[in-house]
């Protein structure tokens, strides 16, 4: 058996070095700074683009009928940055349902179609959660499937948003436009997108009301004639759809609901253009009435003479 080591003579194992983590980068409000080796800090270079993450929420009512559901649809191709949900009954949509579905669905605006008495649309653009939110009455409203119109472009492309300059003159109408453009306007760079602007989308006042068209931008050019970059003069817009016309009713500082900061003094509620037509109808039914009982007083106050020759052939 061999000898035992002696402990002087044991092998001293040699200390290993202290692994110490590298120190973290300090985080400050324009970027992350890294310290060189000659201590001098410099942060890193942080873009400052803004990046568009818009996302919009689109539901309707239930018991809607299949014209508006065909108009939501539409507006759901238009958009490829949307997302669509099931339909919420409109009972409950007094504003928390809504919130939360837009919470659940990481989105920042919604767009909700309510229908009511299978007739009237309603139409809620709002920016959740905080505001502001509209409500338009919806009216004129034609679906790409009974236009059938000439006009095509390619489907997810980004469109150029177009307003007319009376956007410009009160306040409200300001608020319309930027809640438009921001809901409408299809972030830049969007997976579901298509990097090319082939269609505009024009939104115009007439008589109070906000009209919506959708265009296709059409270049024709061939490969013998091609069109030079920049020559607007060959360009033309050829309609694609839907159409459709918003009434703003009112403007509220919450989302689905709260303060009202405008409401529109020209608006008619359609069951009150109902009830006019209704008394309208009921006012000619009842000149009918009057006319038959004048000409029956008239009839009895001047009777007719006795004929001489009535009684001639009874015999």
């Amino acid at each position: 058996m061999g000898k035992k080591r002696k402990q002087s003579e044991a092998a001293v194992p040699e200390k290993k070095e202290e692994e110490v983590a590298p120190e973290r980068p300090k985080r400050t409000l324009s970027g992350w700074k890294e310290k060189k080796d000659d201590d001098e800090v410099k942060p890193i270079e942080s873009t400052g683009v803004f990046r568009n993450k818009e996302k919009v929420l689109v539901t309707c009512s239930r018991r809607i009928s299949y014209r508006y559901r065909h108009l939501m649809l539409n507006v759901v191709d238009l958009m490829p940055h949307c997302k669509k949900d099931n339909k919420v009954d409109s009972k409950s949509s007094n504003g928390a349902t809504l919130n939360e579905l837009v919470e659940l669905k990481n989105c920042s605006s919604c767009m909700f179609f309510e229908c009511r008495k299978g007739k009237d649309l309603y139409l809620w653009m709002s920016k959740c959660p905080n505001g502001p939110s509209v409500k338009f009455l919806v009216n004129a409203v034609h679906t790409m499937e009974e236009l059938k119109l000439t006009g095509n472009h390619l489907k997810g492309s980004r469109p150029i948003l177009t307003f007319s300059s009376n956007f410009d003159k009160d306040a409200h109408w300001k608020l319309l436009k930027e809640m438009i453009t921001q809901i409408f306007g299809i972030p830049k760079e969007h997976r579901k997108s298509k990097p090319y602007h082939d269609h505009v989308f024009v939104f115009s006042i007439v008589d109070d009301h906000i009209w919506f068209r959708n265009y296709q931008i059409s270049v024709p050019h061939n490969e013998s004639d091609k069109i030079a970059r920049g020559g607007l003069d060959k360009m033309t817009l050829v309609e694609v759809g839907p159409r459709f016309c918003l009434n703003p009713i009112k403007i509220f500082g919450g989302s689905f609901g709260g303060p009202t900061l405008y409401e529109n003094p020209f608006y008619i509620s359609p069951n009150q253009i109902r009830t006019l037509e209704k008394k309208k109808k009921a006012g000619t039914f009842v000149k009918k009435v009057k006319a038959k009982t004048r000409r029956k007083m008239h009839e009895l106050e001047n009777p007719l003479e006795a004929d001489e020759f009535s009684e001639m052939w009874k015999e």
